[in-house]
């Protein structure tokens, strides 16, 4: 029989990915932009999330907000409410964004009056783990009622964040969640990778992680 070429397709793409996501990430520092790639499973309060960080940024920073979804321009709405810029992104049923649909992103909102954008990704612990989408840092939500064990059964997601938000630490006494092994299962996973307990209902921790955030950005365009 004769031979059959094999393409490795997958391979091909994440390369072509990789290397789209790196020229975005040189455009986007030459104009003095951080982008943060914020994600998490539905349900962790990434939303509510965010209203608490921009509340506690926009005095220092001009922060604008791609939110990506299925469907739907819910996020986006709640988002403009608290004065930031804001975009509703719609991935025609992809359950992540790679470089190229982020930097499409980027041109429809418009970054020339932005220090800080956020790309708020599609919902989903595996998929948008996979792509890179030229992020300056990458930044997920854990929340309390998922469980401590998620780094274990999810471990790229976490491979790849430079922060690790563990939302709804107002709850932990309604949980079985051992934060003190999550930080353990984190590290293992990624031993550099910054943790941050936070509650985006009542505001708890909320400082840690925005200061920590402002410095990346100060960092980045320095």
């Amino acid at each position: 029989m004769g031979k059959v070429r094999i393409l490795e397709i997958k391979e091909s793409v994440f390369a072509d990915n990789d290397r789209q996501a790196d020229q975005l990430r040189i455009r986007l520092k030459e104009k003095g932009v951080f982008l943060m790639n914020l994600m998490s499973s539905p349900g962790s309060g990434k939303t509510t999330t965010l209203k608490r960080t921009i509340a506690a940024l926009k005095d220092d920073l001009r922060i604008g907000v791609m939110e990506a979804d299925i469907d739907s321009d819910v996020d986006a709405l709640a988002i403009a409410e608290t004065g930031a810029k804001a975009i509703q992104l719609h991935t025609g049923g992809m359950c992540h964004l790679d470089a190229k649909m982020t930097e499409q992103g980027i041109e429809g909102l418009g970054i020339e009056d932005v220090d800080l954008a956020i790309l708020e990704n599609v919902g989903n612990l595996v998929c948008p783990a996979e792509f890179d989408t030229g992020a300056s840092k990458n930044v997920m939500i854990l929340s309390v009622p998922e469980g401590h064990d998620k780094p274990l059964k999810y471990p790229l997601m976490f491979e790849v964040c430079d922060a690790v938000l563990i939302n709804k630490i107002d709850v932990l006494p309604y949980f079985d969640f051992d934060m003190e092994l999550v930080k353990k299962y984190i590290h293992q996973r990624n031993p550099k990778a910054e943790i941050f307990p936070v509650s985006a209902k009542t505001g708890e921790g909320i400082e840690a992680w925005t200061t920590w955030l402002k410095k990346q950005v100060t960092d980045w365009k320095s």
